[in-house]
């Protein structure tokens, strides 16, 4: 055997675990492709509606008349209250969920998830066709659940499908097909809006959701064949359990417990940065071409140093080191970003944080969260993720977005002060994770 023989075997193995590989991950990047394009068609609208001055199209005309009744101003609140109600819907919506998951295998409630959000779109449609009243509190609140339940559903189902060295080598991939989507759901909304119209927009999102579905049962067909060679028992089985089983493992749970207290940092350091990110812009560029412009920029900065460590960073330092540097490096620098920020509340250095805040959540925290839940039992990975990645999640948004509110009257500093003290919750958070996680088995019972 000639010296180079290991060599060329091992490039061999390699070549075939890769073409083994392809199929499933176009698959997994397509649904997130589609389901991120989807959801960013939306967002200008939701945001729209977020920032109307028409609080009849906002909120429902008796809540309109009752507050007019007592003098109180529902356009200075509209945030506040959108945000309320989006924490009451989540809690509202663990207990279906629940079900859902309970008692139905994985190849019908995945479809069944998306066939659901595919009609609401519709109602949707056909509510603001008529310009009917309330349509955009309704609207904000269902796009913000959506959105949550949705992408915590996707990384759930990845992590069914796949084992952990597997979510080691292709995450940084399957997160780059959001990121595109990132790009293209925003570009598609500027292109159609003038043409079709805001309602129409809906309907095509709900074709992009069809798209997911269609990926979803590619990706079915190919998990189950596997699962077969493999032995992996229960996949295609409903979990059974309790409906409220999630915030029951979120109690018991230390692994759960110590993603909540990452996610809710997490959250509190984004939402602080993005309101007080809006008054420093308001103050700075007075006039909506340069604040637009400073907003587009900062935008493409993070989804250009997004994909770039997605496609170059993420999967090799997942497979060579795993999460602990993929968590801890992004946790530090935001909170060396904030210190700064409390020092020299300035635009610039404003977007740098953004920047760095946004993008190391998307390229390197987030897939290394996601490739945890593939050491772990499926229930753990729909319902307890579910609570942590919707129910913590918009409970930290609800409550940061008020604490901004009382911060905000003693200034930047002060504020930027704050979120150092969360950005350091966040880093604390991230190291127990780091913990937590280590006592995993490698090679879990994929039940």
């Amino acid at each position: 055997m000639s010296p180079d023989m290991p060599a060329k075997a091992g490039r061999l193995d390699h070549l075939r675990l890769t073409l083994r590989e392809f199929p499933p991950l176009i698959w997994s990047f397509l649904y997130f492709f589609f389901l991120l394009t989807g959801y960013y068609v939306l967002r200008p609208v939701r945001d729209a509606m977020g920032a109307s001055a028409d609080v009849q199209a906002v909120f429902p005309a008796a809540l309109v008349r009752w507050a007019s009744e007592r003098g109180w101003d529902l356009g200075g609140l509209t945030l506040q209250l959108l945000f309320t109600g989006t924490f009451v819907a989540m809690l509202l919506l663990q207990p279906v969920y629940g079900a859902l998951v309970s008692r139905f295998p994985r190849r019908v409630f995945l479809p069944v998830l998306y066939l659901l959000f595919i009609v609401c779109l519709i109602g949707f449609h056909l509510l603001f066709e008529r310009e009917a009243p309330g349509r955009g509190a309704a609207f904000f609140i269902w796009v913000a659940v959506f959105n949550l339940f949705a992408v915590s559903v996707f990384w759930s189902f990845m992590a069914d499908i796949y084992s952990d060295p597997e979510a080691r080598r292709l995450y940084g991939f399957i997160a780059a097909g959001g990121t595109v989507g990132g790009f293209t759901g925003p570009s598609l909304t500027s292109l159609l809006v003038g043409q079709v119209g805001v309602a129409n927009l809906l309907l095509v999102s709900a074709v992009l959701l069809g798209l997911c579905v269609v990926c979803i049962l590619r990706l079915g067909r190919w998990a189950r064949l596997r699962e077969t060679e493999r032995g992996w028992r229960g996949a295609e089985q409903a979990m059974g359990g309790s409906v409220l089983a999630g915030l029951r493992l979120l109690r018991d749970e230390p692994l759960l417990r110590a993603m909540a207290v990452v996610m809710f940092f997490g959250v509190g350091v984004g939402t602080l940065l993005y309101n007080e990110q809006a008054a420093i812009a308001r103050a700075f560029f007075p006039e909506d071409g340069d604040r637009t412009a400073y907003y587009a920029s900062i935008d493409l900065a993070i989804n250009l140093v997004t994909i770039l460590v997605q496609l170059f960073v993420t999967r090799p330092l997942l497979v060579r080191f795993g999460v602990k540097p993929a968590l801890l490096i992004p946790a530090f620098a935001i909170l060396g970003g904030f210190a700064l920020l409390s020092a020299s509340p300035l635009p610039m250095l404003v977007a740098v944080v953004q920047v760095l805040t946004r993008a190391g959540e998307f390229s390197l925290a987030k897939p290394a969260r996601e490739t945890i839940y593939t050491r772990v039992g499926r229930e753990i990975r729909y319902k307890g993720k579910a609570v942590v990645d919707t129910a913590v999640y918009r409970f930290g948004d609800l409550f940061f977005v008020w604490s901004h509110k009382a911060l905000a009257v003693f200034g930047s500093s002060l504020v930027f002060g704050v979120g150092a003290l969360v950005a350091a919750g966040l880093g604390l958070g991230a190291f127990r994770l780091v913990r937590e996680q280590a006592r995993l088995p490698a090679d879990p019972d994929r039940r």
